[in-house]
């Protein structure tokens, strides 16, 4: 069972997946501050300096046993931002991924004809140079 394991651990494609998964990581954290850090603030700016996080719609107010009940739509437009510009800069990644390994990509090369067929080829062309 070890040996089973050490296999699928070794493959390619599980470590390829433990890289992206870790890369992914830290991609989403930076992503997550530029949203945080720069993006909301100047959108907050823009809307009268409001910060846009502490938006809510106050279903019950707090009273001194009770929290208060609220929807926080400020901080889902914040998630869908954070959502939004990292799935377009991972379509980017990938797109320039993809370009990278089509150029990267060779011709394919032409078989050379092996003796046999370059004779056959030879005793063709000397036929048709005969029959004309």
């Amino acid at each position: 069972m070890y040996d089973e394991f050490k296999k699928f651990a070794m493959k390619g494609n599980v470590i390829d997946l433990a890289v992206g998964v870790v890369i992914g990581g830290a991609f989403g954290k930076i992503i997550t501050s530029l949203v945080n850090d720069i993006i909301m603030p100047i959108l907050g700016i823009i809307t009268g300096k409001i910060d846009l996080t502490s938006l809510k719609v106050v279903i019950t107010p707090a009273t001194a046993d009770v929290a208060e009940l609220s929807i926080k739509y400020g901080q889902f437009i914040q998630s869908l931002i954070d959502f939004l510009l990292v799935s377009l800069s991972m379509f980017f990644v990938i797109k320039a991924i993809n370009s990278f390994s089509q150029t990267v990509k060779e011709e394919p090369s032409v078989p050379t004809p092996s003796k046999e067929e370059a004779l056959l080829e030879e005793i063709r062309d000397i036929l048709k140079e005969n029959n004309h």
